[in-house]
């Protein structure tokens, strides 16, 4: 029995030990009608979220992170940057995912991005569609130097 936790822009699906209790498809719940499943590869699994339809990627990611706690790492942040950032508002370049199966990115700096291998910005990413994403695993600030020693 998958736990669902409701908060802002997310239904939570959680996972336990790394195990996904999956969205059934013949799930008539009215209440859902309007969520798209979100598919989550994060450091040791997959966690599903129920995202309302229209809600920005990053919004979503960072509700079911609060909602988790330190169980399971779902923001698209890295620890620095979790309180130094933007704010969604696509500038600052430190809410990257990878997506994996969704919509194509449709403004040419997104484009160009896939082309290349880098990772997209959360908070530009609208969910309209059923989608996989995977979090960055090397989060730290772009542009950042290892120190000499």
């Amino acid at each position: 029995m998958p736990i669902v936790v409701e908060r802002a822009a997310v239904l939570f699906v959680a996972a336990v030990d790394g195990l996904v209790s999956p969205v059934e498809d013949d799930d008539t719940d009215p209440d859902r009608s309007d969520q798209i499943p979100v598919s989550v590869r994060h450091g040791d699994g997959e966690a599903t979220l129920l995202v309302n339809r229209g809600a920005m990627l990053r919004d979503a990611l960072f509700a079911a992170d609060a909602e988790t706690g330190a169980d399971t790492d779902l923001s698209p942040y890295a620890r620095a940057t979790e309180r130094v950032n933007c704010g969604g508002r696509g500038l600052c370049a430190t809410c990257g995912v990878r997506v994996i199966d969704g919509p194509e990115a449709s403004h040419w700096h997104d484009r160009l991005a896939d082309r290349f291998g880098y990772p997209r910005l959360s908070c530009r990413i609208r969910v309209t569609e059923p989608m996989t994403v995977a979090l960055v695993t090397d989060k730290r600030v772009w542009g950042g130097r290892e120190r000499d020693e």
